[in-house]
């Protein structure tokens, strides 16, 4: 039988990188975390990560909410604090200090961001480093930079995480950073430049800056966006074949606006999703690093190690 008449060329497949969602990453650190919560259970200690918010802002409220809600189901204590927008920055400073007073508190974090006229590296200042479950305090900074123990930054620890999980080789490869931020771009590149299996690549930091930024994005092996800028990332500023790590986000009132555009799928090799990429695992390494200062504070396990080298290992 004779084909039907074609209307026109065929239209080309479309290819699509593979897609690294952050879910099951963050689904075995939080396994791990709930076992361990288990054990100190057992002890007669119960967890407890603290959380202070300033202001009615809607999208840290609803954060608020959910780490709440994830302490609940690890079985964590949640002591929370909400001062008013009108709170002064002695009020902030009294409250983390009553926090970092109290033994049954093991981790501590002030929602950013505050309102304008409080200043949140001051209070940050005024946090006990070993409470510090977003890694962000000075001290563990310092830290993270002479590869001492300490709790690691989320977001940085579970990009490294992720990359473990999905077994991205990363020693010895170019990894670009687009963007500098202390929460993100700093630490990243410090963090994967350690000699470390999971790390250990060469890194480049490059920012908006630099008029040329996408001579360096191009040569990536894996680039890493963590700009904050909407859509910074094209296609054409990503090597085919490329692993490419959505960090940096905004938002527009609820409508969450990617460093990465969609269309950067049909170039990269392996892309985190839109939704459901980072933010998971930022999630996950913020409990661990609570249920690894709880261990330190009652003495029942070698928690420095865990702290300072559970980031990137590969979990099974």
């Amino acid at each position: 039988m004779s084909q039907p008449a074609s209307n026109g060329p065929e239209p080309e497949s479309t290819p699509s990188a593979r897609l690294l969602p952050g879910g099951p990453v963050a689904e075995r650190i939080l396994a791990d975390v709930a076992t361990r919560v288990a054990a100190l259970t057992r002890e007669g200690v119960t967890p407890s990560l603290a959380t202070v918010l300033v202001g009615d802002d809607d999208a840290s409220a609803g954060y608020i909410r959910i780490k709440q809600r994830q302490a609940a189901e690890l079985g964590f204590a949640s002591p929370h604090e909400h001062l008013p927008a009108s709170a002064t920055q002695a009020d902030l400073h009294a409250v983390i200090t009553a926090f970092n007073d109290d033994p049954a508190v093991h981790g501590l974090l002030v929602q950013h961001p505050v309102p304008r006229h409080l200043d949140y590296d001051r209070a940050l200042q005024v946090m006990d480093p070993d409470k510090d479950v977003d890694g962000m305090h000075p001290l563990n900074i310092g830290r993270l930079a002479l590869e001492l123990p300490g709790p690691l930054p989320c977001t940085p620890a579970g990009i490294e995480a992720l990359l473990a999980h999905y077994e991205i080789p990363v020693a010895g490869r170019e990894v670009v950073v687009l963007g500098r931020g202390a929460t993100l771009g700093r630490p990243l590149s410090i963090l994967l430049a350690q000699k470390r299996p999971t790390a250990n690549a060469a890194v480049t930091v490059v920012h908006t800056g630099v008029g040329d930024w996408p001579r360096y994005t191009r040569r990536a092996d894996v680039l890493v966006a963590a700009a904050g800028v909407p859509g910074i990332v094209q296609p054409e500023h990503v090597k085919p074949g490329a692993v490419v790590i959505g960090g940096g986000v905004r938002y527009e009132g609820r409508r969450l606006l990617p460093d990465v555009d969609e269309s950067c799928a049909r170039v990269a090799g392996a892309i985190t999703p839109r939704v459901g990429g980072v933010g998971p695992t930022t999630v996950a390494m913020l409990f661990r690093n609570a249920i690894t200062a709880a261990e330190r504070a009652v003495g029942s396990a070698d928690s420095a190690g865990a702290a300072g080298s559970a980031a990137g290992e590969k979990l099974r």
